[in-house]
């Protein structure tokens, strides 16, 4: 039985379909069609899809409706493949050069172009590309159900097919600031894929990168660490470079979490070399914006602002304005460090009209912490609590417990200060009911490992956490 490009058995009836379609729009009877090589009663007999046509048979019938092989075995042109990888490749890098209107152009194009042929996959593609577009530009609700889509139309092909599809959309949440159901998405599809048998390497090392940061969001620090360790032992057998570029940026968000900033300076230039060899701007700006964090940590404020702002003004050239955003949260705190406390203040102002529940909660809730601690400096404590407030209440929908236990220590102290006793008290308690609550630092039973750890001379471990076994929490 002939297999489609992508490796799909077309049925008896699905050709015989295809045959009678074909010979019908070029005014052929059957037996126009058959002679000299066949009888009318062999198309008939194909046509009604209770014979399987020879491979030769379809080269023949194929030859006399002047079309290919391929085209008439499987429903796909000849080139379309090809010319739908080549679109994507052109409407990434116009994207990354900040032509966004051309880049969507080259989607609706390639959309059009694959309309009525049988390339679930590649449309899947179309609607992956598209929807990591919108995530770039804020617009996640859109960009999720572009993922969405691409998962419907992959629902009846391997796990492994709609992998990226399952990311994309779990990072839909996770921007929107949904963190456990973002991680509940990326846990759930690693224990599938591996419990299915052998593992897949590639498919494994893109779910592992994405769950870290959920997981260091939630306080997760020991499984963020074991899924790196996890990614790093299959990133041997993974032929996509820029796949293991951005595993090695997001170790470097787990090693930086640990205080291991020297390693993870290492991790970020193993990134960094991929991407500036591949010329893609929008993943090297996020090593930069990772660079800057890490600088910021070691009190090396100026050459964080450096770097944040060279972050920044890359991804708005890339029209990854969300992103941008994001960064300048984390440029405006270091502004501030560095006595520059209006500017920050306008800066953060600015930055939160793009900000909020459901759409970047998490650095919302980060800018309005440090409009608090401005305040609380500047002695107007009123503004003061009602900044810390407003990040608690993000802080609490989103689940990153670390982050609302240290906002809710800096309201307790606030409180505290005031004389009011007993709403300190209970600012402390909600921090540490949050970091105690059933769920909170376990997360429920850890996904499945790979049942098949590669073998490799030079072991890719992240120190003092176990390649094999155990629940992490």
């Amino acid at each position: 039985m002939p297999l489609s490009a992508d490796g799909q058995q077309q049925t008896q009836g699905q050709i015989g379909t295809r045959l009678q379609e074909l010979r019908m729009r070029r005014g052929l009877t059957q037996r126009a069609l058959a002679e000299p090589g066949y009888t009318a009663a062999y198309v008939s007999t194909l046509e009604a899809g209770k014979a399987r046509a020879s491979e030769a048979a379809l080269r023949y019938f194929a030859e006399r409706l002047a079309i290919s092989y391929e085209e008439l075995a499987t429903g796909v042109p000849a080139g379309l493949r090809a010319e739908i990888r080549e679109g994507l490749a052109e409407a990434n890098a116009a994207m990354d050069d900040g032509r966004a209107t051309e880049a969507e152009a080259v989607l609706a194009a390639l959309l059009g172009r694959a309309a009525g042929t049988d390339v679930p996959d590649l449309v899947a593609d179309i609607h992956v590309t598209r929807g990591s577009f919108l995530l770039r530009r804020g617009d996640l609700d859109a960009g999720r159900e572009q993922f969405e889509q691409a998962e419907a139309l992959l629902a009846d092909r391997p796990l492994p097919a709609r992998v990226r599809a399952v990311r994309g959309r779990a990072t839909a949440y996770y921007l929107a600031g949904d963190v456990r159901y973002s991680c509940y998405l990326l846990e759930n599809t690693i224990s599938e894929l591996n419990g299915g048998g052998l593992p897949d390497p590639a498919s494994l090392v893109l779910l592992y990168a994405a769950v870290i940061g959920p997981y260091l969001e939630l306080g997760a620090l020991e499984r963020a660490t074991k899924a790196a360790t996890l990614a790093l032992d299959l990133a041997a057998r993974v032929a996509d470079p820029v796949a293991v570029a951005t595993l090695h940026r997001s170790v470097a968000r787990t090693l930086a979490a640990g205080g291991r900033f020297d390693e993870a300076e290492a991790a970020l230039v193993k990134a960094q070399d991929v991407y500036q060899q591949w010329e893609i701007r929008a993943e090297l700006a996020q090593c930069h914006w990772m660079r800057g964090y890490l600088y910021a940590q070691h009190e090396r404020l100026a050459d964080a602002e450096t770097e944040l702002r060279t972050a920044a003004r890359m991804l708005r050239a890339a029209d990854s304005v969300f992103y941008a955003v994001q960064v300048e949260v984390e440029l405006a705190d270091v502004r501030w460090r560095l006595g520059h406390t209006a500017e920050a203040e306008e800066l953060l102002t600015r930055l939160l009209a793009d900000l909020g529940p459901g759409h970047g909660a998490v650095h919302a809730a980060a800018a309005h912490r440090l409009l608090g601690l401005i305040h609380e400096r500047a002695d107007d404590p009123e503004a003061a609590e009602r900044h810390y407030r407003m990040a608690i209440e993000l802080q609490q929908d989103s689940d990153v417990t670390g982050d609302l236990a240290d906002t809710s220590r800096l309201l307790g102290d606030l409180l505290d200060r005031q004389g009011r006793t007993r709403e300190a008290v209970a600012a402390y308690r909600n921090g540490l009911t949050g970091l105690a609550r059933p769920g909170t630092t376990t997360l429920g039973a850890a996904p499945l490992p790979p049942p098949v750890i590669p073998a490799d001379p030079v072991h890719r471990t992240v120190p003092g956490v176990p390649t094999e076994g155990g629940s992490q929490g």
